[in-house]
């Protein structure tokens, strides 16, 4: 519930006047309909997972790797539009919660639409992405009716982003050959909206509460990754495979899951994220530490299903699979987070123990190996952490 907004008078249609929210409330934490929204985008990044899994285990696993990027943008794209906007503005009316609702329809219809992007036909991410934004910019125009001061920042935010979906109505009729540059090149215009808009005047976000949605949402994320192994490890099992080596790639699923979510909480971010251009940093890596996280949970299926029932691919690339991603988001969670909290030597640690996971894939029983040096980096943090607090 949106406490200071509930305090304001409604209208007679039960409505709440959309003014910003105060950046300053104290204990300001996810709503119950943002964890809602939050769980239902699970769906789509479960699928997005999933189709990554079979990419890389097919004939074509760079054009896969390529296809799950783009895939992926589009879901953290509509999340991240959602999570900013309601921590300026959340009024938690019943307006605002239908809006919030369509919002989530135009999720699952991008769902379903995943398997069919991953092929090149985007049509049905198009139609998502449609009614997603109609419920975007009814937000942002209601916004800009309420509260004159940000009358200008609500407007270009209706205006760019209303422009950047008529170009993915264009995008549609892109030939196949340039399709991924006119992607990125497109996806540099949504990029651009928030900077654009925001430097007419800063919308007054939560840093606290932006603090607590990542997080919110790097759990969730990781907890898809740890129920993808634990389902990939009962199928194997049933299929009457080996227990012992079985087990030893779910315990080390579990410990590199675990070391992963220790690495990420291990330093207090919320004092960054008062100005733009920490806050847009922040915001805009997560794309890669949420990409990898949840190609987390495609390269412990891929490592499975290659200890069990054998792939095309060389043990080294199957366990890359797996390594690569966690090395990625270490590397990641230290830029964005961490490497403003170290010092000495400790800074620099990290990401080199990022680079020794990704190699650990040239190493047998490679997941062990990355447990073991994931766990090293939780102890070099945790004494930083205890040192400095």
């Amino acid at each position: 519930m949106a406490d200071d907004a509930a305090q304001q008078v409604r209208g007679r249609a039960g409505l709440v006047r959309m003014r910003p929210r105060d950046p300053a409330q104290v204990f300001r934490s996810s709503s119950p309909l943002e964890l809602f929204f939050d769980l239902i985008f699970v769906v789509a990044v479960s699928f997005a997972s999933a189709q990554l899994h079979h990419a890389e285990v097919g004939h074509d696993p760079g054009a896969g790797i390529v296809s799950y990027f783009i895939v992926f943008f589009a879901i953290w794209w509509a999340w991240m539009n959602f999570t900013w906007f309601a921590s300026a503005f959340d009024t938690d009316d019943w307006f605002y919660r239908i809006l919030t609702l369509i919002q989530m329809a135009g999720v699952l219809v991008l769902a379903v639409g995943i398997s069919s992007a991953s092929d090149g036909d985007f049509r049905t991410a198009v139609i998502a992405y449609i009614v997603m934004r109609l419920a975007l910019v009814t937000q942002w125009i209601r916004a800009s009716r309420s509260h004159p001061e940000l009358r200008r920042t609500a407007i270009r935010y209706a205006s760019g982003v209303s422009a950047v979906q008529l170009l993915w109505v264009g995008y549609l009729f892109i030939p196949a050959p340039i399709s991924t540059y006119v992607f990125v090149l497109f996806a540099l215009c949504e990029l651009a909206v928030p900077v654009w808009a925001e430097s007419a005047r800063q919308t007054p976000w939560h840093a606290e509460h932006i603090a607590d949605r990542y997080g919110s949402f790097t759990l969730i994320v990781l907890g898809e990754s740890v129920l993808a192994s634990t389902g990939a490890v009962v199928s194997a099992l049933d299929s009457g495979h080996q227990l012992l080596e079985l087990a030893l790639i779910g315990f080390g699923g579990l410990t590199i899951a675990a070391g992963m979510w220790w690495l990420y909480f291990a330093t207090e971010v919320t004092e960054r994220l008062g100005a733009l251009r920490t806050a847009i940093s922040f915001g805009y890596g997560h794309y890669v530490v949420f990409a990898a996280a949840a190609a987390f949970s495609a390269g412990i299926s891929v490592l499975l299903e290659s200890e069990v029932d054998g792939t095309d691919l060389t043990s080294a690339a199957a366990a890359a699979t797996l390594t690569a991603p966690v090395a990625v988001f270490v590397f990641c969670v230290w830029l964005l987070i961490m490497r403003h909290r170290l010092r000495g030597a400790t800074r620099a640690l990290v990401p080199i123990g990022a680079l020794l996971i990704a190699a650990c894939a040239f190493l047998p029983w490679s997941i062990l190996w990355a447990a073991a040096i994931l766990i090293a980096l939780v102890a070099l943090a945790e004494r930083h952490r205890v040192t400095v607090g």
